[in-house]
């Protein structure tokens, strides 16, 4: 059975939108851009048609990897999310001991996750390290780096989408 991949609502209308764009728009250019290159000739030459059949391959991959995420999604549902710890779904203020910088971060599934701009993964070191500790509860993480560090749960709040 394929990995349930778990998102916010947000998040899938996102990635259903770029299949739409990727299947009806994407598509129908890159036919054009192929037919296109092979009015010029020769094609074992044709640098134009080359890139846009390399194009198009990539494409495919790509309407096919999310047609995979679409089918194995699974929508958080926020009003039944709590807040007793931390889950996919919600905001987290964290501070590392011995630190007096609060971070705080959005847990989102693999798919939505940006580093920069404070959503972090289920599945990264520190997303994965915090899951189901509450308020007051301290988390031991192992970084990429072989350091470890530990990280004590300030606030859980719903993530804002």
């Amino acid at each position: 059975m394929a990995q349930e991949i778990k998102m916010s609502a947000a998040g899938l209308k996102a990635m259903q939108d770029e299949l739409e764009y990727l299947k009806t728009i994407r598509r129908k250019e890159l036919a054009e851009e192929i037919k296109e290159a092979r009015s010029h000739g020769d094609l074992s030459e044709n640098s134009e048609y080359d890139e846009a059949k390399n194009t198009q391959g990539l494409v495919e991959n790509r309407i096919t990897e999310l047609e995979q995420m679409v089918k194995n999604a699974v929508v958080i549902d926020e009003s039944e999310l709590s807040v007793d710890s931390v889950a996919v779904g919600t905001h987290v203020s964290i501070k590392m001991t011995g630190d007096d910088e609060v971070e705080e971060y959005d847990i989102v599934g693999r798919t939505e996750a940006d580093p920069l701009n404070g959503k972090i993964s289920d599945e990264s070191p520190v997303g994965h390290g915090l899951l189901g500790k509450a308020v007051g509860e301290k988390a031991e993480v192992l970084l990429p780096t072989g350091q470890t560090v530990e990280y004590e749960v300030l606030a859980i709040t719903h993530a804002a989408n």
